[in-house]
Order: C-alpha cells, then sequence, then structure tokens
C-alpha cells in the first residue's frame, strides 16, 4: 500500500497534518502574480493526514515519533481520527476517507501519552533486536561486512549495552555509523579485539564515557568471543 510519513517535530501542531491555508503565497501572487487568487482552493495544501483520506486507494499513515510534540497534540487528532473526516473551514470543504487509512503511530516514550488517545490504540513494544537480528539489520546498511569483523562489533556492542554504569546504553543507529567509522578508518579485526576505536560514535555522554575509561584501568580487556557475553548470547 502507499505509505504517507508525518515525521512529527517538536513544533508541530495536529492542524499541519489535515490542512495549511498558504496565505503567503497568495499575498505574493496577489501583488507580483498573474493567478486568480479569488480561488482559494488553490492555495489549500492537504498535509499528511489529509492525504491519506484524500486519496482513491487505501494508504498506510505513518505519524512517526509522537510523544515530540506538545502534550495536547495526540488529544488534537482524537476527532479526525476517529471520523476519518474534517472540514477546511477556509472553504468548507469536506475531506472524507475513501479508502479508511491504516494509521501507524510510534513513540519513543520520551512523554506519556494521553489516556483518551491510547484507549483508541492496539499497543506493540518493539524489543531490542537480538543479535541474530541485529545482523540482518546490519546486512541492510553493510551487505558485504567481513562476517567475522561483525561478530566482533555485535560482540563489544552487546558488551557495552550490558554494562550498568551506562546512563545511555548504544542504539542501533549508533551501530551502523560505528561500523562505518570502522570500515572508512581502516580497522582490523585483530586491532577491534583490543580496544574500542572511535568510541565516541557509541557513547554520547562524558559519563558513560568516564565509565569505559575506568573499565580500560581496572580490566584492560574486551571480551572477544559470545561465550563470554554469558548463556544468553550463545550463537
Amino acid at each position: 500500500m502507499p505509505l504517507e510519513n508525518w515525521h512529527v517535530k517538536s513544533t508541530a501542531k495536529a492542524a499541519d497534518g489535515l490542512y495549511v491555508y498558504d496565505t503567503v503565497q497568495r499575498l505574493n501572487d496577489s501583488r507580483f502574480g498573474s493567478g486568480d487568487v479569488a480561488d482559494i482552493r488553490a492555495y489549500i495544501k492537504l498535509g499528511p493526514v489529509g492525504r491519506a483520506f484524500a486519496a482513491d486507494t487505501r494508504h498506510i499513515l505513518l505519524i512517526d515519533e509522537i510523544d515530540k510534540a506538545d502534550i495536547e497534540f495526540p488529544n488534537d487528532l482524537l476527532h479526525e481520527l476517529d471520523e476519518m473526516c474534517f472540514t477546511v473551514a477556509e472553504t468548507g470543504d469536506e475531506i472524507a476517507a475513501k479508502e479508511r487509512p491504516i494509521v501507524i503511530i510510534t513513540s519513543n516514550n520520551e512523554k506519556e501519552l494521553p489516556d483518551a488517545f491510547l484507549r483508541r490504540c492496539i499497543f506493540h513494544y518493539i524489543e531490542f533486536p537480538d543479535a541474530q537480528l541485529m545482523k540482518r539489520i546490519v546486512a541492510v546498511h553493510h551487505p558485504n561486512l567481513d562476517a567475522t569483523l561483525l561478530d566482533q562489533v555485535l560482540i563489544k556492542f552487546y558488551w557495552l549495552r550490558e554494562q550498568p554504569e551506562l546512563r545511555k546504553k548504544p542504539s542501533t543507529s549508533e551501530l551502523i555509523d560505528w561500523i562505518s567509522a570502522l570500515l572508512r578508518s581502516g580497522i582490523s579485526q585483530d586491532q577491534l579485539e583490543n580496544h574500542l576505536p572511535f568510541i565516541g560514535s557509541l557513547l554520547k555522554t562524558e559519563q558513560d564515557a568516564a565509565a569505559l575509561q575506568r573499565y580500560d584501568g581496572q580490566q584492560g580487556r574486551y571480551p572477544n568471543s559470545w561465550s563470554e557475553l554469558g548463556p544468553r548470547y550463545n550463537q
């Protein structure tokens, strides 16, 4: 099915997803253009929700990272998502879904979402990828990565995530960036066994970097095999 993406920002308003009335363009056209500024509909631009509703075929509507916006943002969409329609105030036109879209909403749980909004959702928690799934994810971004080097990368990565001192555990996107840095620098498997180069690609706070330095001073060795991580990581 076709996909409509709405990447929510902190400044986003719920109405932006429905439509935008481009008053600035209309003003410019009235002063300098030759178009018919009397036709307000020419200056109505549907947002991702509006385009999904107006489409002739069923779309998937992705509202990505909804928790980035203001706390009232989800509630402001309740009526439109319930009724699958809205009215353009400037023209009186009703935009109603011809084929009800499938709405997927993601959240990083950075703030609580309103109860009234959550009642209308089917909740699904995405677990952090295990090693086998992570290999498939890495292969999408680095399809020709040496298997032995990949093992060393993942062993170090999952070991880091197990360290209780870390305030911000490295994520999947940071792993992808770390591999890019390793490949561009030509780091070998043997070099990776003895230390963690470009650690700034994985650790993003001063406290976490200091915690790793303390480990270097006390232990001086990183795990090089899956068995050293414990039974849950046995390959």
